[in-house]
């Protein structure tokens, strides 16, 4: 049995445009089945996402999640990816796991971006200042070229190591998010960074970080403010904190959650206004990296 093993250098075959415009298709597809097994201990994390397309192929992303890597210099997150073949279910393909992970992450919260952002938006706030806000500047700036960004982290040394000629840092997160267009947070937060009486009219709030039932990076007033989107309720609802926590408490109902990826055809993703505020929660899913990876493989043409 043959099949590709995959690596970073397919950087050079793909884009963030190009992964959109893959993640569109695949969402007029027919609805991906999943699957998710997640174990713990204490702050570590095993997640296995499996995912399959009818007319794209089956994966399955195995992470391991151990937040106490960074402070030995290792990446908080490793894993494997392993794609097979639509037509007869072999392995197709063993992809990277970062530049899976990497694009897929980024991308979905981009697409969002895409549907719920004012498209004048310019102001950019980063709330992290790990490995996905540096690949969230390259996301945003192919679709804002105009797009200038604040970096806020708990370390300001970490925010500040990011900076550059349109990436300044801020130690007042208030200030930032009052000022924000688009507002991105990646931490590994279990309490609400993000105020939502700081949210002014017009923001656009790409919540990426929580992962798990006890994390939460936006507070509840925020939501109640808010059109509430997700990239897939499967996913999202009844699994991450930020959703299942107030849903939970009566806060918000799950009817609050007007569209996910799902409904793009059908035009409810979107923004109706300038004044409005949206949150899009991105929550991942086997059935984006499947997406990903297909995208990926297709678009990776090695020199013979």
């Amino acid at each position: 049995m043959s099949f590709d093993i995959i690596g970073i250098e397919a950087e050079a075959y793909i884009s963030w445009a190009g992964l959109t415009d893959a993640l569109e298709a695949g969402h007029r597809l027919p609805r991906a089945e999943i699957g998710d097994t997640l174990l713990y201990r204490a702050r570590d994390t095993l997640l296995s996402r499996a995912a399959w397309i009818d007319g794209l192929g089956q994966l399955v992303k195995t992470a391991t999640i151990f937040p106490g890597n960074a402070g030995h210099g290792l990446p908080t997150v490793n894993g494997a990816v392993n794609l097979y073949s639509d037509v007869d279910g072999t392995l197709a393909a063993l992809v990277d796991f970062h530049l899976v992970t990497k694009w897929k992450t980024a991308g979905d919260s981009l697409l969002s971006a895409k549907r719920l952002a004012r498209p004048d938006s310019r102001n950019i706030l980063l709330v992290g200042a790990g490995t996905v806000a540096r690949n969230m500047i390259s996301a945003y700036s192919s679709h804002f070229p105009d797009a200038q960004f604040t970096v806020w982290n708990r370390s300001p040394a970490a925010a500040q190591a990011m900076t550059g000629p349109r990436v300044t840092a801020t130690i007042d997160l208030e200030a930032a998010v009052r000022a924000a267009d688009i507002i991105c947070t990646a931490t590994m937060s279990h309490e609400p960074l993000i105020h939502g009486a700081w949210l002014q009219p017009g923001t656009h709030l790409d919540l990426i970080g929580a992962y798990r039932p006890d994390m939460r990076e936006a507070d509840d007033e925020a939501l109640r403010r808010a059109r509430l989107f997700v990239d897939a309720r499967a996913t999202t609802i009844h699994h991450i904190g930020e959703l299942k926590d107030p849903i939970a408490r009566g806060v918000i109902a799950e009817s609050a959650v007007l569209a996910d990826f799902y409904d793009m055809a059908s035009g409810t993703f979107a923004r109706h206004s300038d004044a409005e505020i949206t949150i899009a929660k991105n929550g991942g899913g086997a059935h984006l990296d499947l997406m990903t990876a297909a995208y990926i493989a297709a678009a990776y043409q090695p020199l013979n």
